[in-house]
């Protein structure tokens, strides 16, 4: 089985593809750069290299493999061991083996495995539909000019902007200074409104305080004797005992066989179960029946310590 396709997928988003017992590819990452040389501008570059000492099983080819091809786990590793054992053969008769669009390999004289990549691929996702192109330099462009242009000008705005300033100080501090000085002289920011009041009786009583304190006559405090409210007795509310019938519910499953299990449970803690089917379609487990909300309550707190969950529901 050829699983160099495999291997191509997985260049794309990891930086290192190992193939066990044979060596792993590592993903080399270069940054945009340019050539002035040559006036060639090249796109973010993922080199691919290869280091026959990564050759441990790391679970990624093997697990690929698997995944795609719904084979057991052992399966697919011993397919990539067959073909780490084709590629030696192969390279130990003299062969060169090729992977397309990854490079090529072949055993040198002292039998070590040499490995060419192939540099038209670009296993960069975000270079994709990039490709280095050519671009012509700007003529007739000079910086330094530009600049010192921009530096002559710039004290002629300076001393603009300031004359502007003192023009507009010259007019501003004198109109600030009478406007501080009207205020204090005259009264024609002294506000002449008289307070008043919407309530009648406000007024009467102001004005008879007045004639009294001019005529030097006390005034007359006049004590309205406030009436005593007592709240009548609470009278005593008689509890009314409810007579319900209560089931204290210890289960509810889509499934009758849980139920039953659940009920025999009950039974063999000492209770009277039932099951009943509720109008959801869910089979209730009731552990026992109680007279009052009272009694349901006491009963279903001992239920809950070995049936977490249990609850009370009353049925007439």
């Amino acid at each position: 089985m050829d699983i160099t396709p495999f291997i191509r997928e997985l260049l794309f988003s990891h930086d290192c593809v190992i193939i066990p017992g044979f060596g792993g590819f590592i993903g080399n990452y270069t940054p945009a750069r340019i050539d002035k040389s040559t006036s060639m501008l090249y796109p973010p570059v993922k080199q691919i290299s290869f280091n026959r000492n990564l050759n441990h099983n790391d679970g990624l080819l093997v697990g690929r493999i698997s995944s795609h091809t719904s084979l057991p786990y052992g399966d697919s590793r011993n397919i990539v061991e067959e073909f780490a054992a084709d590629l030696r053969k192969k390279l130990d008769k003299g062969e060169k083996v090729v992977f397309d669009n990854i490079g090529s390999f072949v055993n040198n004289q002292e039998g070590n495995v040499q490995f060419e990549p192939d540099k038209a691929v670009n296993y960069h996702l975000d270079s994709f539909g990039l490709e280095p192109f050519q671009f012509s330099p700007l003529e007739n462009y000079d910086l330094s000019r530009r600049i010192s242009k921009h530096l002559d000008k710039a004290p002629v705005r300076h001393i603009a902007s300031r004359k502007v300033f003192w023009r507009a100080a010259a007019i501003i501090v004198p109109l600030l200074a009478i406007m501080v000085a009207v205020p204090l002289k005259t009264d024609i920011f002294k506000p002449k409104v008289e307070t008043s009041s919407l309530n009648p009786l406000t007024k009467a009583e102001f004005e008879s305080n007045k004639e009294a304190v001019d005529n030097n006559i006390p005034s007359v405090t006049v004590n309205i004797p406030e009436e005593k409210y007592q709240s009548p007795a609470p009278e005593a509310v008689v509890p009314v005992e409810d007579q319900g019938t209560y089931l204290i519910i210890a289960g509810s499953f889509k499934l009758k066989n849980n139920a039953e299990v659940l009920a025999d449970m009950l039974a063999k803690e000492g209770y009277t179960p039932e099951i009943i089917e509720g109008a959801n379609g869910f089979f209730r487990v009731s552990a026992m029946r109680c007279t009052g909300i009272q009694a349901a309550e006491s009963r279903k707190d001992s239920i809950s310590v070995k049936f977490p969950g249990s609850w009370v529901k009353k049925i007439h």
